[in-house]
């Protein structure tokens, strides 16, 4: 009877998720059409900016030779009339109203351009989220829809390797599309835009306006800083550069410093004992301990002040993270632990179980959380001995 039932739920979660997942899927769509359409709108206001530009330079030029013709007719009253002056008065008026016109609407079209530059960003982003819940859901879809008691094992061995796999794979999934998606509204967007202003500065050099050039120019040098430290950013996130060279210490000092600055979250690193060097793929798995809890600082804790301690012991390497957060109940979030529905502190357990190491979580609502690990260590020249 109570597999009948069990059977009866999952069915009915299948069709709610179902029908969700196509309702996601519509939205994903729409708002990919969108920024199709704001992406044909942008080609069409670049254009037109490009004939506008044009046609300022050719207006400026007439300007020019009207105000030339009004300067003749001016100074030779014996050739030309009453009536020839006012013609060339009336002409440089004209073309002086015509080129006024002509700059607000090329300033009009620069505005709506940066106008569909953020929208199209926000489409992207909203496609992005819609499929990452549809491919989470596909692959929930998935278990739910096989046999009751595959589903059954499931959730009785929570923790075993089928969820170790699952959850890499979700984790392996989620890094693509955080670097895909950093790419795309990051340096992509970036260079597009270089682009276009470098075509700007071009034509304004022609025309010898050099006061907006150089303005022009100092907007490009700053995106590009800005691109290149974005590069950075994603080097060191994908494998920081220090933790190869210098070791586990100057890495994490450098994440916090960097963790402080992009999250205005205070941080203080204190390091005990007597520091040393590590296997690296001991050091790495540590780094991503501490980068995993930071991450859950920012996405869940709302703190100010974030305490980080790395204690080195003989044969134990004590890490030691606190924040002033609004805390947690621990054991409903153990209960959802159980369940594989946390994948945050899930990863770090099992990332300590690989290190034969262990944690515990002290936290109480609105009075912040303490997380202790202990992994013991074996330094490398000790290994090398071992190996002999």
């Amino acid at each position: 009877m109570q597999a009948d039932a069990i059977d009866q739920v999952i069915k009915s979660a299948i069709e709610v998720m179902e029908s969700s997942k196509y309702q996601i899927f519509d939205l994903a769509e729409n708002a990919r059409h969108e920024r199709n359409e704001l992406m044909k709108e942008q080609e069409e206001v670049k254009a037109e900016a490009i004939k506008t530009i044009d046609l300022v330079d050719k207006l400026e030029l007439d300007l020019r030779r009207s105000r030339i013709r009004l300067s003749e007719v001016s100074r030779d009253f014996r050739r030309f009339h009453e009536a020839d002056i006012k013609t060339a008065y009336d002409n440089a008026n004209l073309m002086q109203l015509q080129l006024t016109l002509m700059r607000e609407k090329e300033n009009h079209l620069r505005t709506r351009r940066d106008e569909l530059q953020k929208r199209i960003k926000s489409a992207d982003k909203l496609v992005q989220r819609a499929e990452r819940i549809v491919f989470q859901m596909d692959i929930v879809l998935g278990y739910l829809s096989g046999d009751l008691s595959e589903v059954s094992h499931i959730l009785e061995t929570a923790k075993n390797r089928q969820m170790l796999g699952l959850k890499i794979i979700l984790a392996q999934e989620e890094e693509r599309r955080r670097i895909a998606r950093e790419i795309h509204d990051g340096m992509a967007q970036t260079l597009a835009n270089l682009v276009l202003r470098s075509e700007i500065a071009e034509r304004l050099l022609a025309k010898q306006e050099y006061d907006v050039v150089k303005e022009e120019l100092q907007v490009l040098k700053s995106q590009v800083r800005g691109g290149l430290e974005e590069v950075r950013k994603m080097i060191f996130n994908l494998r920081p550069m220090a933790l190869d060279d210098l070791g586990l210490v100057p890495a994490v000092r450098k994440y916090a410093q960097d963790f402080e600055e992009r999250t205005r979250i205070l941080t203080k690193l204190e390091v005990k004992g007597k520091e040393m060097r590590l296997p690296s793929g001991m050091e790495a798995a540590i780094f991503r301990l501490i980068q995993e809890a930071f991450s859950n600082v920012f996405k869940h804790a709302k703190a100010t002040f974030v305490e980080v301690e790395l204690l080195f012991g003989m044969d134990y390497i004590h890490v030691k993270f606190s924040d002033n957060g609004i805390g947690f109940n621990v054991g409903k979030t153990e209960q959802i632990i159980t369940n594989g529905t946390n994948f945050g502190i899930l990863g770090m357990r099992e990332r300590l179980d690989l290190l034969e190491g262990k944690m515990e979580i002290v936290s109480e609502i609105n009075l912040g959380t303490k997380i202790n690990m202990e992994i013991p260590i074996r330094p490398q020249n000790k290994e090398e001995n071992t190996d002999g």
